[in-house]
């Protein structure tokens, strides 16, 4: 059975400030003091959470945590930032409203680390799957990238994040992240140039030098040492507990996560170390001959390896330094820079170019998270933004921040109010007007268009003449002289005349979470942020390819002399839409509070969190939700809670919930006007009310528990007796089993040894009479055996002496006709030996009388020519025997008939070589033009693919047939043949990737010597006709897939659309005829074959890498081909058995 909790129990102070009794700035700090203490650092004000900076890990954050908090009412736990998640989420997904959580505070109050539990909670509830977890993952990697490039370490947080950033993360129906979109504000782009004391420049400069091997350095051309960039500060170069080459690593890795190209990666590095770079170059002045200071480069080494990475002519970026244009209508005139207008150009520069490098990467993470259906989408939007900001010295970046959080302040009491107002209505209770501040009039005093402090602002910024920051405060002193909530030194008010903490060149105005002193000075240069155009235009020049996307307004072509907006406006603008899309959303608040400025645990500076409580309007927001009913909880949950109070409740009530409450109230003698009752909840105006049900409820739980116990200790000894009573009588009735047995045992052993006694005297009995018997026939066995043996030797002895008088007898006569026998062997030998001697003497005297009779017919070389005769009857035998065994005609048969003799192996070789070369002649001359040129292109294909592609072997076999579908014969094609007027040499069918999703359709490939040419399958209309002049280059892989990508050449009138992807079961003979006809044409380059896993294609605009890996796709064996995202397209190849 589940265990029902509540926001009630186990309260360590109060866990809803709105049942804060009684309410004060006081109570309100002593309570959050209270919770802190005891690591309770979350605090709702009814559905805002408030969170306190804890500045140690806390074990609250486990999958355990998720767990209990998933699908849980906001109240029904302590309080915690995921219940706000979980409220959000279940909203979105079970209610269909967009969700939106404003995050809020002071840096180093914590709030990036509660937008990345927010975006952590909401990946661990929603839906599982492969696709889903890739966009999960990717929607988390983008913080590591964003913070490396936008977060750096200050006096008051070592991770400040000095950009707002706000997430729309979008849902489908099921409640499945789909993708999200990133929006960035005011990117505190000054700290490029110049750094407070102990604080940092952004974190991807030390990690870029910390985390880089010496490769890339080399490459970037940078050194590892800090102190060589003067963008850098010293004083905290190393931060502890942040390990910057590790985080490089991890940056890297969450790039590639995202979807950025190693190309796209090297871009975004060389830009870094160019702003490195460009900080180190200093400037000399220069006298020329009117007398004028020209801005000369000290040192152009650095110029020049900065200009090695943007890819920009040395001379032109120095001309942009030293020389400055003014265009106006027709006319331009060119101004030369001094030493302090070069440095300031130079800083303009770097600013400009990371602040341009940031938007361009939050437009690159856009495009790869962002939800690829069109269909209409939930959204939960996530808001990382400044708090509220009072330094000693406020410039125009607290201005333009403190102006935002007056307009978040104005929606946040608007929408409170307004949802306050619909839940009353929906509930049925009558609504009083609140009285709250309205710091609309506030806003009025900054925005106006006409009167506001921006509109003078940029008035004065246009404005021609000398234009400084005291005439910008002299026309605020001006305009704004009466307005209740903007004070100076030189006001018409005379009742300010007299203040002297006010210095001469500042203002203050009186915001909603108290006075700031504002100083003018830079408020006029910051908001102009002007960048020469000769330095645009320079950059726009660069070879590099992301330096032409940031400064497109250097193009010469698209020269505007309209001034660029201002910063304020663009801000003003900015935030206005931000406003309307948090209009459009229902608000979740979390108030990110620092507890101390030590960022050390366990301290709770108590003037600190006073100044945060003040200007984030905590109290404001208590006493909204306080002015109707502070607490308000639905039937149910409330009789269930308070049901043990009233007897007729107890323990089960058999009506409606709404009766039971009803009842319980009566009961409890409630005074009226103390609650209400809404059409599903219950309304408690003031928490004494509550807290009296809570006292009540604990003493009721206290009688209740004692009245257990009582029940369980008597139903605990009744069932130890009960169970002894049962015990005992067990026990019996085993041990006078147990007597029964013994007893039985005995008896039977004494029956089993007087058995045995008795039969062990009739055994002994019978022995003895069987003994007796058997000796006995023993003796009687003994006598009979020796009077046979007496016989049976004298017989033996009688046979003996037979067998020795026969045995004489044949010896003598065996040793007489052994003698016989060697008498007459002998008479045989002397007889043969000589007829063998006349045989021989006969043999010889004929061998004589022949020597003597032709010894008159041999000359003196006669031992040469019988020589000579014996070798060419030798020869002669060779070659009639040669003759008879010449293997095949075949040229591919290795075999050769055995050397014969060893004198003949130099013959035999030059035989054997001279009879293959004969052989593959007789071979050729039986090929026709047609047979020879297939065997042309075969022998191409070999010098193309083999050992490369894996689909190459499985086509040496296959015949290339070149018009696989009859175009002459087959009826179907017949009106497309007669429409080309060049030769066919290939036609087959072969399947169309579609660039957008990645799915085929298929399509007629015909091949003729100047154009390749699509047609439709079905109707046989052209698609598209290609100039074969147009094709740059052919790409597949190396797997055995069919897929091969036409590369079209920049600028054809064919590469409007992009390049074609294409697959064909006859990829090796399609790719090998194109190949084959640009080798032929004397008047065109040779067509490139690029065999690779990983290649670019381009689809209109767009660059897409088509990547092939091995898996096991989900439609069987066969290729599949899907389009993951804007910049990648996945085509996966089966395993090959």
């Amino acid at each position: 059975m589940e265990v029902k909790t509540s926001l009630l129990d186990n309260m360590i102070g109060v866990g809803d400030m709105v049942l804060l009794e009684p309410l004060s700035e006081d109570s309100f700090l002593e309570n959050l003091k209270k919770r802190f203490d005891h690591n309770e650092i979350y605090t709702y004000i009814g559905s805002v959470v408030i969170s306190l900076n804890p500045y140690r890990s806390l074990p609250i954050y486990t999958p355990d945590k998720v767990e209990e908090y998933r699908n849980r009412n906001f109240y029904e736990l302590s309080p915690h930032i995921y219940a706000l998640a979980d409220e959000a989420y279940r909203s979105l997904r079970d209610q269909d409203k967009d969700q939106c959580i404003l995050i809020t505070g002071e840096s180093g109050a914590g709030k990036t680390e509660a937008s990345k539990l927010v975006m952590s909670y909401v990946a661990a509830v929603c839906g599982k799957g492969q696709e889903v977890n890739k966009v999960k993952e990717q929607l988390l990697q983008s913080n590591p990238v964003l913070e490396a490039f936008g977060n750096a370490k200050t006096v008051r947080n070592d991770n400040s994040s000095r950009f707002g950033k706000y997430m729309d993360i979008e849902f489908d129906f099921k409640g499945d992240p789909l993708g999200g979109v990133i929006s960035n504000y005011l990117l505190e782009k000054s700290r490029v140039v110049k750094q407070p004391r102990g604080e940092r420049n952004f974190h991807i400069f030390y990690q870029l030098l910390s985390g880089a091997s010496d490769d890339m350095l080399k490459k970037l051309k940078l050194e590892r040492d800090f102190s060589k960039y003067n963008y850098l500060s010293l004083d905290s170069a190393t931060v502890s507990g942040l390990d910057d080459a590790a985080n490089f690593r991890t940056v890297r890795n969450a790039m590639q996560i995202v979807g950025f190209m190693e190309d796209e990666m090297q871009s975004v590095l060389e830009l870094v170390a160019a702003v490195l770079k460009l900080g180190n170059l200093d400037f000399k002045p220069e006298s020329r001959c009117n007398g004028m200071d020209e801005s000369r480069v000290k040192d152009k080494n650095d110029l020049k390896e900065m200009c090695e990475l943007l890819g920009i002519e040395q001379s032109v970026l120095e001309r942009a330094f030293s020389y400055r244009t003014v265009e106006a209508k027709m006319e331009k005139v060119s101004t030369t820079l001094n030493v302090a207008q070069a440095y300031y150009a130079r800083d303009a520069l770097a600013k400009n170019l990371y602040s341009r490098l940031f938007s361009w990467l939050v437009t690159r993470i856009n495009e790869s998270i962002r939800a690829q259906a069109k269909t209409r989408h939930k959204v939960m939007g996530v808001l990382d933004i400044y708090g509220f900001e009072i330094f000693e010295d406020n410039s125009f970046e607290q201005f333009i921040i403190n102006y935002c959080n007056e307009k978040l302040q104005q929606i946040f009491i608007e929408l409170t109010l307004r949802e306050e107002q619909e839940e009353y209505v929906r509930e049925g209770i009558e609504w009083t007007n609140i009285e709250y501040f309205n710091n609309a009039v506030i806003c009025d005093l900054i925005e106006n268009n006409q009167n506001g402090i921006l509109a003078m602002l940029d008035e004065e910024c246009l404005r021609p003449g000398t234009v400084t920051d005291e005439t910008f405060l002299d026309k605020l002193n001006t305009i704004c002289a009466e307005h209740q909530h903007f004070e100076s030194r030189l006001n018409k008010n005379s009742k300010f005349l007299n203040d002297h903490s006010l210095p001469h060149n500042c203002f203050r105005i009186q915001h909603y979470a108290g006075k700031v002193l504002y100083r003018v000075e830079g408020f006029v240069d910051k908001n102009n942020d002007l960048l020469y155009r000769d330095l645009s235009q320079a950059m726009y020049k660069a070879n590099h390819s992301l330096i032409k996307q940031l400064f497109p307004e250097g193009n010469p072509a698209k020269v505007n002399l309209k001034r660029p907006p201002t910063a304020g406006f663009q801000f003003r603008a900015s935030v206005g839409t931000l406003m309307g899309n948090l209009q459009t959303k229902n608000p979740n608040y979390i108030r990110c509070i620092k507890p101390n400025d030590k960022k050390a645990a366990h301290i709770f500076t108590d003037s600190l969190v006073r100044h945060q409580v003040r200007y984030l309007g905590l109290m404001e927001n208590v006493r909204v939700r306080r002015a109707g009913y502070a607490f308000r909880q639905a039937y149910e949950p409330c009789l269930e809670r308070y049901k043990m109070l009233c007897k007729n409740t107890w323990p089960h009530w058999k009506g409606p919930a709404r009766q039971g409450v009803e009842v319980l109230m009566t009961d409890l003698q409630v005074p009226a006007e103390e609650f209400a009752y809404g059409r599903s909840k219950i309304f408690i105006r003031n928490p004494r009310t509550l807290f009296f049900l809570e006292e009540k409820r604990k003493q009721c739980l206290e009688d209740l528990a004692t009245l257990i116990q009582k029940i369980y200790r008597g139903w605990k000894c009744r069932s130890h007796f009960l169970l002894l009573k049962k015990s005992e009588i067990v026990v019996a009735a085993w041990y006078r089993r147990y007597a029964q047995q013994k007893k039985y045992q005995k008896i039977k052993h004494s029956t089993t040894v007087v058995q045995s006694y008795t039969r062990g005297w009739q055994a002994r009995k019978l022995l003895r009479e069987l003994k007796y018997q058997k000796k006995c026939e023993e003796a009687v066995t003994t006598i009979a055996a020796f009077w046979h043996g007496t016989q049976a030797r004298r017989e033996l002895r009688k046979l003996k002496e037979e067998a020795r008088n026969k045995h004489a007898v044949s010896v003598i006569w065996a040793g007489w006709q052994g003698t016989k026998a060697r008498r007459e062997l002998r008479r045989l030998k002397e007889e043969a030996r000589r007829k063998h001697a006349v045989a021989v003497i006969w043999a010889y005297w004929q061998g004589l009388k022949v020597r003597r009779e032709y010894r008159k017919f041999f000359r003196a070389n006669a031992g040469r020519k019988i020589y000579n005769f014996t070798i060419q009857r030798i020869m002669q035998k060779y070659f009639l025997g040669l003759k008879s065994n010449l293997p095949s005609m075949s040229p591919i048969d290795k075999s050769w008939p055995a050397r014969p003799y060893s004198f003949l192996e130099g013959v035999h070789a030059e035989l054997r070589r001279i009879f293959h070369l004969w052989r593959c002649k007789k071979y050729r001359s039986q090929f026709t033009e047609e047979k020879k040129a297939v065997y042309e292109e075969k022998l191409e294909a070999s010098e193309l693919f083999k050992d490369k592609k894996a689909l190459y072997p499985s086509s040496v076999s296959q015949t290339f047939k070149g018009d696989y579908l009859e175009m002459v014969k087959n009826p179907k094609y017949q009106k497309l043949s007669s429409a080309i007027d060049e030769k066919i040499l290939l036609a087959d069918v072969v399947n169309k990737i579609n660039r957008a999703n990645g799915k085929s359709s298929p399509r007629l490939f015909l091949l003729t010597k100047k154009s390749v040419i699509l047609a439709d399958q079905k109707t046989g209309q052209v698609k598209t006709s290609l100039p074969l002049p147009d094709l740059s280059s052919v790409s597949t892989s190396t797997q055995s897939d069919g897929f091969f990508a036409l590369k079209l050449k920049e600028g054809s009138s064919s590469a409007v659309k992009g390049d074609f992807l294409l697959s064909s079961d006859h990829l090796i003979e399609i790719v090998t005829k194109l190949h084959r006809i640009s080798s032929l044409a004397a008047d065109r380059e040779k067509l490139n074959v690029d065999i690779s896993d990983e290649f670019l294609v381009q689809f209109k605009q767009d660059k897409v890498c088509v990547k092939f890996i091995q898996g096991s796709p989900k439609n069987g064996n066969s290729v599949s081909c899907k389009r993951k995202n804007n910049r990648l397209l996945e085509v996966s190849v089966p395993t090959s058995p």
